[in-house]
């Protein structure tokens, strides 16, 4: 009997050691050993690029062994991919913000679980947004009934906004489509 009792104490510490080191979910800013991801949350979005061209064409994104082949942040708080310039013809936006502007919240203290959709029309909490068809390849690991999301300003970009997954540290430009 003592020696049952004492493996099923061996056996518990073991799974709240294993329970302790999950990093994954929604947990704010604990960022892994992967540099990127593993529930990180930027404390800001990326800075203007004040016109610089591309450093990599589409798909040119794993900077580091084990990195996704797509735009990511870094734990850091380095934005990988964010670096086309305003003038990066993929999302220019003949009329930008015709849907309006999003107002649920901006930045690490906002994070919303989607809801429902797919990258051409998901949504959160009454906002709906469509995912740059020139991003769609990034995307496509996305749950989008369970995934959390945080949503930045675009400096570069008029009328886009960057949605962040914290599963997965990844991110794409989205449009604002309105609200319910």
């Amino acid at each position: 009997m003592q020696r049952a009792n004492l493996l099923l104490a061996v056996l518990f510490v073991f799974c709240v050691g294993i329970l302790a080191q999950d990093k994954g979910g929604g947990g704010q800013d604990r960022g892994g050993s992967r540099g990127f991801g593993d529930g990180h949350i930027p404390a800001h979005g990326p800075p203007a690029t004040h016109g610089r061209q591309p450093a990599a064409p589409q798909g040119g994104f794993v900077d580091k062994p084990g990195h996704p082949e797509a735009p990511h942040v870094h734990t850091d708080n380095k934005w990988i991919g964010h670096d086309s310039g305003r003038n990066d013809a993929h999302y220019h936006l003949d009329h930008p913000w015709e849907h309006g502007r999003f107002t649920g919240g901006f930045g690490r203290s906002h994070v919303f679980r989607l809801a429902g959709g797919n990258r051409e029309r998901f949504w959160f909490g009454g906002f709906y947004f469509s995912v740059a068809e020139y991003d769609y390849t990034f995307c496509s690991d996305w749950l989008w009934d369970s995934d959390q999301v945080v949503i930045y300003d675009d400096p570069d970009h008029d009328g886009w906004y960057l949605a962040y997954n914290v599963r997965l540290g990844t991110y794409v430009h989205v449009m604002y489509m309105g609200n319910g």
